[in-house]
Order: C-alpha cells, then structure tokens, then sequence
C-alpha cells in the first residue's frame, strides 16, 4: 500500500534533481553532429560522410522508439526491495555516461567501421537512456498518493530540467577553451566527460535518496505487454492525448529549431542575439512556473492545456508577420511570450497528465502499468522528433520555384525568407490540430 499524506519536499526537489540525465541529451543534441562535421574554425576536420553520419543517427533513433515500451513494460514487472524503478535508473546511469562520451572516441577510418562504431554506440545511448528515463518519469505515479503529489513532482522536475538544460548550454563553450588549451578535440572531449559526470551526481541523488518502496509497497504488474497494451489502448482519454502530444511537440520542435532563423534573417541582428533570445524564451518559462502550477491546482490540466495551445498559435501568426507589418524588433517580445504558454505545455502539463491517466488505469484495473505508459509516450515524442526533422528542411528552402522533387535532391544555398516565414505558419498548424485533440480529451482524476 502506498503511504497517504502529502510527499515532502525534501523528496519532491531529490526527485527534481535526478532528471540531470537532460544532459545527455542535450550533449547528443548540441555535440555529437558538431564533432562528426566540425565547424570549419575547429582544430580538427572531419571523417565520415553526411550520408552514413545520417544513416547511423536514423538508425539508433529507430531503436530508441523500440526500447521505450519494452522498457517500460520490463520495469512494470519488476519487483525489488529497491523498488521497481529506481534499479534502472541506478544500473543505467553509468552506461548511459559511458556511451555519451564513446561518442567522442569513434574509429577514425572513415568507411564502413566508422559507420558501424557510430551506429551502435547511438543505439546503446538511446537504449541505457530509455533505461533511465522511463522509469524515472514513471516514479511519478509510484511516489504519488494524489493529484497534488503528481503536479508538485512534474514541477519539481521541470525546474531542475530546465536548470540543467542552460548548464549543458553555457558552459560547453567555456569548458572546452578553458581544458582544451587551443586543442579543440581536447576541450570537447574533456568536457564531455566533465558534464557527463555531473549528470551522474544528479542520477546517484535519486537512486540513493528516494525511498521508493515506502510510497510504492508491493506494486508489481503480472500484466502480460499485449494485455498492457489493451488496457493501455482502450481508455479513449489516453489516445487523445497522445494525438495532442505529437502534434503540440512537432509545432514546438520546429518553432524552436526555427528561433535562429527568426533571430538573424528576419529581425536582422547578429548570431550572438540568439542566447539573450533564448535566454527570453526559456527565462519567461521559468518564472511561469509557478503560475501555471497554481492555475493548475484550480482548474485541472485541459484547461490550461488548451489556453496554452491557443497562445501559441497566436503566437505563431505573429511571427508570420514579424517584419512585414509588426516591427522586427518585436521578435524579442513575442519570443519571451511564447516562453509563457511553453512552461506548462511542454514542461509540466506532459508529465502530469500522463501520470494522471496511468494512475486512473492501475486504480480503475488494479494493474500497476505506469512504465509502459511512459515509454509508449516516449515512442511518440521520439516520433514527433522525426517527423519535425523530416519536414523542417522542406520547409525551409523551398521557394515553390522548383518542383518539389528536384529541390529536396538538390543542394540549396541557404534557407529561403519565405521558407521561414512558412515555418512559423507550420507549428501554428501543429498547435491548433493539438488544440482540437487535446478537446477531445476527458480529464479524469485518479482520486475519484
């Protein structure tokens, strides 16, 4: 049985701070295509194709979407006197360190060894970082007694990810002048390691400092993954929301991937306003959420949802006009407001809901699935990630001069205006097919 009573704080901010594997991540997202095609002022050139860099990364993506379920549905039926997910985080934190900086390390030749190196190491990543990653979002339904517990705790872990995505973002640059003394490899290497084992401190905190069996009891689920995934499928509210999801995280992908282009092409200012610009976007996030979590407190998760989605479109639109009827310098402002809506969407609400709904499946079945929920999630935002990355190129160079065809074989010279503008008309599309999916969507409280 699970304690009742409200979690305390001390183990709502312990939680908060094992989400430090966020820095994987974003070492993945910012480095590893840097150091595979390094920027021509670097002290080391590159030595693999495009082609089999993009091959290999395609390749470890397809099996991080497999690896989410199965993981999930693995940790579902675990029992330990640990508990059920605090083992993986802890088993999979120092691979998931080791596979991050192997990526820094490849073989050099440059042909199919290469290929194979890079493949595999990303496979692993994505494999040990499921491990971690599912199984700490599902601790959510596990630590939790109430809704109170799961929004403070999908708060919490919004925070510290927020925390931990500018660190990997601001310190990187210092890091690799200051050890790499002119060597470029060096200081990207040593930085890596560097992150890599402050990320492991945050990952150590949860694994040694949260109880889970004292909140979770005996949880375990004899539930077999297709019997999961009937239960899992048949709760209208669960597929509603994750037809919201994949479109809201497609429209947020592209308008942040976007941001750049926004920032040097049409508000005409220098790369070096990209950071204050972002600083905006993610600074506003932060200071909103706290506000969000009160408003959620009174009004549910749909609510506010759908309000955020609203803005955003809004938003989007805009920026379809930034330049050309709204002053370009306005471009700073309506990033710092999209910051707003993004806090509760794309920060907290995701989470929350999710554990929301896992908790009123196991209360309604009496079947403790909250793993296999979470990696089906997982499936999907990867999902979103390809779709996002598949479309944005398209997007942005086409100028409609060409057939469609011939553009997306040829090699274009940079992004089009119209492509950019276009861009902003895309996520704003995404946003409002969210919107429709997330009214569709039943809020139901596991408490009741």
């Amino acid at each position: 049985m699970k304690t009742k009573g409200k979690i305390p704080l001390s183990v709502q901010i312990i939680y908060g701070l094992g989400v430090s594997y966020a820095i994987f991540d974003q070492i993945f997202a910012q480095w590893v295509l840097t150091y595979y095609l390094p920027p021509q002022k670097f002290s080391f050139s590159a030595f693999m194709s495009p082609l089999f860099i993009a091959l290999a990364l395609i390749i470890s993506r397809f099996v991080d979407m497999v690896s989410d379920p199965l993981v999930g549905y693995w940790s579902d039926r675990t029992n330990t006197r640990f508990g059920r997910r605090i083992p993986f985080i802890c088993l999979g934190a120092v691979p998931l360190a080791l596979s991050t900086v192997a990526f820094f390390f490849p073989v050099k030749s440059g042909g199919a060894s290469s290929f194979m190196f890079l493949a595999c190491v990303g496979s692993l990543f994505f494999i040990f970082y499921t491990i971690v990653g599912a199984p700490y979002n599902a601790l959510i339904t596990e630590l939790s007694s109430n809704r109170d517990d799961r929004l403070n705790l999908s708060t919490w872990q919004a925070v510290f990810r927020l925390v931990y995505s500018a660190i990997a973002m601001i310190l990187p640059g210092i890091l690799i002048s200051v050890l790499g003394h002119g060597d470029d490899e060096k200081g990207l290497r040593l930085m890596v390691i560097f992150l890599s084992l402050f990320a492991l401190v945050g990952l150590f905190i949860v694994s040694f400092g949260v109880n889970e069996k004292k909140y979770s009891g005996d949880a375990k689920s004899e539930c077999s993954l297709k019997g999961s995934l009937r239960l899992i499928f048949s709760e209208k509210p669960f597929i509603w929301y994750l037809a919201g999801l994949t479109f809201f995280f497609i429209g947020f992908n592209i308008l942040r991937a976007t941001m750049n282009y926004f920032v040097v092409d049409i508000m005409g200012k220098s790369t070096a306003m990209i950071t204050p610009v972002s600083a905006l976007f993610f600074g506003t996030a932060a200071l909103f959420f706290y506000p969000v979590k009160k408003f959620s407190y009174r009004f549910g998760y749909r609510l506010p949802m759908l309000l955020s989605l609203l803005m955003l479109a809004v938003l989007s639109c805009t920026l379809y006009l930034l330049g050309r009827g709204i002053p370009a310098g306005c471009g700073f402002i309506i990033f710092a407001l999209c910051g707003i809506p993004v806090a509760g969407a794309a920060f907290i609400f995701p989470q929350a809901m999710l554990s929301e709904i896992s908790a009123y499946v196991s209360s309604k079945t009496e079947e403790n699935i909250g793993g296999i929920f979470f990696g089906i999630q997982g499936f999907f935002l990867k999902l979103a990630f390809l779709v996002s990355i598949a479309i944005l190129p398209a997007v942005l160079v086409w100028d409609g001069t060409v057939p469609f065809i011939q553009m997306m074989v040829s090699v274009p010279k940079q992004p089009e205006t119209v492509g950019i503008y276009r861009s902003a008309c895309t996520a704003g599309i995404c946003f409002v097919l969210a919107f429709i999916c997330y009214w569709f969507y039943r809020e139901k409280k596991a408490d009741e």
